[in-house]
């Protein structure tokens, strides 16, 4: 269950926190892209969250309207512990956490094309400049713009 949750973090940016207690009732079934509303264990808000049909199979068959999605998540460092399991085991050396899953959702976003305003809005963060910490990763873009820029030859 803890890999399905991640990679559904992985899939929409969602909060582990949101995560946990996302039921069954939040997540309307609406065909290729689906509204996820659900209330923000961050901030007490109702919000929504379109998310894409890989993500909604992720979730798999669906169960009674006021049933956690994700059942059987146990809270809190055992879900790092079991992450940290995990890329040992497949010798990875980054320390990646739950939260990492978020992190991936941006960068991903990001490097796709999404503006960095509604990666913003999707991670609901309050200030651009959070998102930013994400965008710096994205540095590759920036290279690979000077390099266009470069390849054009511009008479003098």
């Amino acid at each position: 269950m803890l890999k399905k949750a991640f990679l559904f973090s992985c899939l929409s940016g969602l909060r582990r926190s949101d995560i946990n207690t996302l039921t069954w009732s939040e997540v309307p079934d609406e065909g290729e892209f689906s509204k996820v509303n659900f209330r923000q264990e961050k901030t007490g808000g109702v919000e929504y969250l379109y998310i894409s049909a890989q993500a909604i199979e992720l979730l798999g068959e669906r169960q009674d309207p006021q049933d956690l999605v994700f059942r059987g998540l146990k809270y809190g460092m055992t879900y790092n512990t079991e992450i940290i399991r995990w890329c040992n085991r497949a010798a990875v050396p980054k320390h990646i956490t739950f939260h990492s899953a978020r992190y991936t959702n941006a960068v991903l976003l990001l490097e796709n094309g999404a503006d960095i305003y509604t990666v913003s809005k999707r991670l609901d963060h309050r200030e651009l400049r959070t998102t930013q910490i994400y965008a710096k990763i994205v540095d590759s873009k920036m290279k690979e713009a000077a390099e266009v820029i470069s390849e054009l030859y511009i008479e003098m």
